[in-house]
C-alpha cells in the first residue's frame, strides 16, 4: 500500500441478532482511505453507513452485534494493526487519539451536566496525560480555531446555552483535541441550517488541509458531500453499490439507486411537477429481487418541468382570491431579564411587526436561520403561542382575542404537522388511537366504528398499511412517523394546514416522498399551506411565495422562483449561497483547489 494509507476496510461485515433471525448491518464492505482524502459514505436509513463507521471505531453493542468477519487495518507510523483483533483496552489507545468521530446529534453526545470546556479538557487529559490547567490551555485554543465567539466564556458554559452550530464546533473541538489521523463524521449537519452547515463543512476542510487527516464523511444528501468529497461510496441495505471519484459519481451514475439520490434534491434552476424518487429508477418486486427502469437522471427530471408560463397562469388564478388568512402587524414578544417584582426588564421580540395574506390554494414558504422566528410566527397564527399585538383573520373572522373554548370551533379548520414526529406522537398509545383522538375530541362521525373505517381510508391515503392502526409509534421509521402526523392532521378535513420544518430531519429520498404527498394532498382536498423550513431549495420547490425572515422581522417577500433568481437583500443572497448544489462546475473548482493546496502542502 502507499505510505499515504491510513485505513483498509477488507470484507467487513457486522451483524445483528433479533429474535426471529440474522441481519447484515454490514455486508461484505471494502475500501481504502488516504492522509488528506476525503471519502463520503452516502445512503438511506438502514443502509448500513453508520454502522460501518461504529464498526471502524468498535463501537458496535455486543450483543446484539457483532462484527462477524473482515479487516479493519489502520496505518500509523508504528505499522500495521488489524482492529478487530485488538482488546478493548488497547482499542481505547486508538479511540480519540488516532481516530475521532463527530456524531450526528451534537446535544445528546454532549454530557448536559457539564460544561462543554471540561468535557473537552477530560479527552485531553485523559489521551495527553497533561495537568487540568494545560487542558483549560489547550481547550480555549482550540475553541479559537473552530471559530467559537467567546472561547473563555463558552468553555464555562452548558451545552444547552448554546445554539446547535456551536454545539457542534464543540464537538468538532472535542474530535480534534488529540491530533487524530482519521476523522469520522456521521451526518454532523443534518439539523443545522443551511449557512451553519456551510460554515462547518468548511471549517472540516480547513482542519483536514492544517493536519492532513482523513476523513471518512457519513451523510444521506448527495449534496452535501458533492464539493467536500474526492470519493463517493453509495450504501444501499448494506452492500456498497457503486464508488468511484466524486466527479464520475455525479457527471455518470450507474447504479439506479444512486440515480435516485442525485434526482431527488429539490433542484434550483427550475420547476418540477413532483420530485423523483428512488422508485423512479429502480423497483423491488416481493422476492426481493431489483429492476431498473433504464431511466437517466436528465430523462426523469426532465419530463417533469413545468413551464415558466405555467407557473405565471397559477398564479394569476391563486392570487385574484380573497386571502384565507390575514397576518397583521403582528408581534410576539417574550420577556426576558425580570425585575424584583416580576416586571419584564426587556423583551426577545420573536415576531416583530409582520403583515402578509395566504390565498387559498396557496403553498407560503417561509424560510430563515434558526432563531429568526419563523417556528414562533407559525404557532402564534394557530394561537398555541399568545400574541402580544396584531390581528389574525382567518376566512374573515378576527381570531385574535378568542378565548381557548371559543378558538377550539377553528382548531378542526387549522392543523400543523410538527418537526420531529416522534415527540409528537403519544407512545403509549396505537398509531389508529392518535388519529381517532382529534375527531373524538371534535364530535366528527357518529361512533368510533366510523371513525375507524375513516382512520383506514387515510392511512391508505399516505401509503401505510391497514395493520399499522394497531402498532406503536417506536415500531416505525421516521418517514413513516411523518405520514402518520400527516395523517392524523387529514382526520378533521381542515383548510389550512401549517407544516414547521416537517421534513428537516428526513433522509433526501423519503423527504421527496413525504413533499409529493403533501403536494398530492393539496391538490386532491384543496388544501393552503405555510411552509416552514431552513432549507431554502425545499421552500423553493414547494412554494408559490415565499417569506425570508430575520431577527424577527420579514425581510423579503415575493414568488419563489423570483426570489432565488434575483434576491434583493444580502441576508437572502448568503441563503441561497449556502445551499450544496453539486453541480459539475463546482465539483471542478474544489478538486483543482484541493490539487493546488496539497502540492503546497507536498
Amino acid at each position: 500500500m502507499s505510505s499515504r494509507t491510513l485505513l483498509e476496510v477488507k470484507n467487513l461485515v457486522t451483524e445483528f441478532q433479533t429474535e426471529d433471525e440474522t441481519v447484515k448491518a454490514v455486508n461484505d464492505v471494502s475500501f481504502t482511505l488516504n492522509k488528506g482524502e476525503t471519502i463520503g459514505i452516502v445512503g438511506e436509513s438502514g443502509s448500513g453507513k453508520s454502522v460501518t463507521s461504529l464498526s471502524t471505531m468498535r463501537l458496535i453493542p455486543d450483543p446484539p452485534g457483532r462484527i462477524a468477519s473482515g479487516e479493519i487495518l489502520f496505518h500509523s507510523e508504528n505499522g500495521v494493526v488489524d482492529l478487530t483483533q485488538v482488546t478493548e483496552k488497547e482499542m481505547r489507545g486508538y479511540r480519540g487519539n488516532e481516530i475521532a468521530m463527530i456524531f450526528q446529534e451534537p446535544m445528546t453526545s454532549l454530557n448536559p451536566v457539564y460544561t462543554c470546556g471540561d468535557q473537552v479538557a477530560e479527552a485531553i487529559i485523559l489521551h495527553q496525560k497533561v495537568t487540568k490547567k494545560e487542558a483549560k490551555v489547550i481547550t480555549i485554543e482550540l475553541f479559537k480555531k473552530v471559530q467559537l465567539p467567546r472561547p473563555e466564556m463558552i468553555f464555562d458554559t452548558y451545552p444547552h446555552q448554546i445554539s446547535g452550530g456551536q454545539k457542534q464546533r464543540v464537538m468538532i473541538a472535542m474530535a480534534m483535541s488529540c491530533n487524530p489521523s482519521i476523522l469520522i463524521a456521521d451526518e454532523p449537519t443534518t439539523a443545522l441550517d443551511v449557512t451553519v452547515q456551510k460554515t462547518i463543512l468548511e471549517l472540516m476542510m480547513k482542519l483536514q488541509q492544517e493536519e492532513d487527516m482523513g476523513i471518512l464523511f457519513i451523510t444521506h444528501d448527495l449534496g452535501v458531500i458533492a464539493e467536500l468529497a474526492d470519493k463517493v461510496i453509495v450504501m444501499y441495505k448494506g452492500k456498497i453499490v457503486e464508488q468511484g471519484n466524486v466527479l464520475d459519481i455525479f457527471n455518470n451514475p450507474q447504479h439506479p439507486y444512486t440515480k435516485g439520490l442525485l434526482a431527488c434534491r429539490p433542484p434550483l434552476n427550475r420547476r418540477l411537477e413532483w420530485l423523483p424518487t428512488v422508485s423512479d429508477f429502480m423497483t423491488i418486486d416481493d422476492s426481493g429481487v431489483m429492476h431498473e427502469t433504464n431511466k437517466s437522471v436528465a430523462e426523469v427530471t426532465n419530463s417533469l418541468v413545468i413551464s415558466p408560463a405555467e407557473t405565471a397562469k397559477r398564479h394569476a388564478s391563486l392570487f385574484q382570491q380573497e386571502p384565507v388568512l390575514e397576518i397583521k402587524n403582528l408581534k410576539t414578544h417574550f420577556p426576558i431579564n425580570k425585575g424584583m417584582f416580576g416586571k419584564a426588564k426587556d423583551f426577545v421580540k420573536a415576531v416583530d411587526d409582520v403583515s402578509f395574506e395566504v390565498y387559498p390554494g396557496e403553498t407560503l414558504g417561509l424560510v430563515g436561520e434558526s432563531g429568526c422566528g419563523k417556528t414562533t410566527l407559525g404557532r402564534t397564527i394557530l394561537k398555541l403561542v399568545e400574541p402580544t399585538s396584531g390581528r389574525i383573520v382567518f376566512e374573515g373572522n378576527d381570531l385574535t382575542d378568542l378565548s381557548t373554548k371559543e378558538m377550539r370551533a377553528y382548531r378542526k379548520e387549522m392543523q400543523i404537522i410538527f418537526q420531529d414526529p416522534y415527540s409528537s406522537l403519544n407512545p403509549r398509545i396505537t398509531i389508529g388511537e392518535a388519529i381517532m383522538e382529534p375527531m373524538r375530541v371534535h364530535g366528527v362521525f357518529d361512533n368510533d366504528e366510523q371513525r375507524k373505517a375513516k382512520v383506514m381510508e387515510l392511512l391508505k391515503r399516505v401509503s401505510l398499511l391497514e395493520q399499522h392502526f394497531y402498532r406503536y409509534p417506536h415500531e416505525f421509521s421516521g418517514g413513516q412517523r411523518q405520514r402518520i402526523c400527516i395523517a392524523r392532521s387529514l382526520a378533521l378535513n381542515p383548510k389550512f394546514i401549517i407544516c414547521d420544518e416537517s421534513v428537516s430531519a428526513l433522509d433526501v429520498s423519503v423527504q421527496a416522498q413525504v413533499l409529493n404527498l403533501l403536494n398530492e394532498l393539496k391538490a386532491e382536498f384543496k388544501f393552503t399551506y405555510i411552509f416552514i423550513s431552513h432549507d431554502l431549495s425545499v421552500v423553493k420547490f414547494m412554494s408559490d411565495r415565499m417569506i425570508v425572515m430575520q431577527a424577527g422581522k420579514i425581510v423579503e417577500m415575493g414568488i419563489a422562483d423570483e426570489i432565488y433568481a434575483n434576491p434583493s437583500t444580502e441576508y437572502t443572497k448568503e441563503l441561497i449561497d449556502a445551499i450544496p448544489k453539486g453541480e459539475l462546475a463546482d465539483i471542478q473548482a474544489s478538486i483543482e483547489k484541493k490539487k493546488v493546496r496539497r502540492t503546497e502542502l507536498a
